[in-house]
């Protein structure tokens, strides 16, 4: 088995805007307003969708099928022994062409309990282009005082409650379940997450959703917002959070490694990606993977079955993976 180079995977009228900064990552064709997130060797839907948000080979098999026929060939022996055909991964690009809604995740114990989803959604951001991010609470807060806040639409209020920060190209944002958090409009960013898409909106206001309805994942409000984390994060708290990534190797904070796993992989010259599933991104210069000539933007999915694989060149790598089995 080869690696695959992927094209866009965008799922269409997103409830947000945005999508231009893909295209040009990507070097592609202007995007239609609202495809905001390019879903990368995905083996998860969106919400309540059969199909919307898969990943099709070129062969024209999913690739969620074609896992599912052979675990062990694309996500490795250890990985198939412990979760079966689960990959345990979503990657997106995602590009925030307006401020994202205030909002937060579950953990897996609030999405099974109530949801009956096997995972919640924690996810990490490394950041391709710069803006602002509204991540952590400043202050403790009631669960009383949020539902309020909800129910008013009170989004000057709740945007106050969380740390601004200022993020750059290469900086890094851990964001566990529960964390209420926003981007910026203009950021673009490289998303790991779980294989999930449950989102609890505290607002909605200018967005292309019935937040009334669809915000609280069917629970209710005063159930769903049990699941936000309502604890302050310090000034060093938040520096644990989000800070510029090494300059090679792993990226994330450990607390990231149960979910999933980034690496950094500068290339000059020749350089090895050790085995195993993998989602790569490359996010500048060119280099040579496998025999496949590759630019800045290019997405590859990588099975476990190709083994270890040289990369030349003059360039830089992401590579994604799931959790170490």
């Amino acid at each position: 088995m080869n690696p695959i180079v992927l094209p866009s995977n965008r799922p269409p009228e997103r409830f947000y805007r945005g999508g231009a900064r893909i295209s040009a990552f990507r070097g592609e064709e202007e995007a239609a307003p609202r495809e905001p997130e390019d879903w990368v060797g995905s083996t998860s839907t969106i919400r309540g969708e059969e199909a919307l948000g898969l990943t099709t080979l070129p062969d024209g098999r999913l690739l969620r099928d074609a896992i599912e026929a052979d675990p062990v060939a694309w996500l490795g022996d250890r990985h198939a022994r412990r979760w079966g055909s689960d990959a345990r991964l979503l990657v997106k690009l995602l590009d925030a062409g307006q401020r994202l809604p205030v909002h937060a995740h579950p953990h897996d114990d609030f999405a099974a309990s109530h949801l009956g989803r096997t995972h919640g959604k924690a996810e990490a951001w490394y950041i391709l282009e710069g803006g602002t991010v509204h991540v952590g609470l400043r202050e403790d807060v009631a669960v009383e005082t949020l539902a309020d806040l909800v129910a008013r639409q009170d989004v000057e209020v709740l945007l106050g409650l969380l740390h601004v920060i200022e993020v750059h190209p290469g900086d890094v944002v851990w964001v566990p379940p529960g964390e209420l958090h926003a981007i910026g409009a203009g950021v673009l960013l490289l998303e790991l997450q779980q294989p999930e898409d449950l989102s609890i909106l505290l607002e909605w206001e200018g967005f292309e959703i019935n937040g009334p309805q669809e915000g609280h994942l069917g629970l209710g409000f005063d159930l769903a917002l049990t699941a936000v984390t309502r604890t302050a994060r310090s000034v060093a708290e938040m520096g644990a959070l989000v800070h510029a990534a090494p300059s090679s190797g792993s990226v994330f904070p450990r607390d990231a490694d149960e979910y999933f796993r980034l690496v950094r992989m500068p290339v000059h010259g020749a350089a090895i990606l050790e085995p195993g599933f993998a989602i790569v991104i490359v996010t500048a210069g060119a280099v040579d993977l496998a025999g496949q000539q590759l630019t800045a933007g290019a997405t590859v999915l990588v099975p476990a079955a190709a083994g270890r694989l040289e990369v030349s060149g003059d360039g830089e790598l992401l590579v994604a993976r799931p959790p170490a089995p």
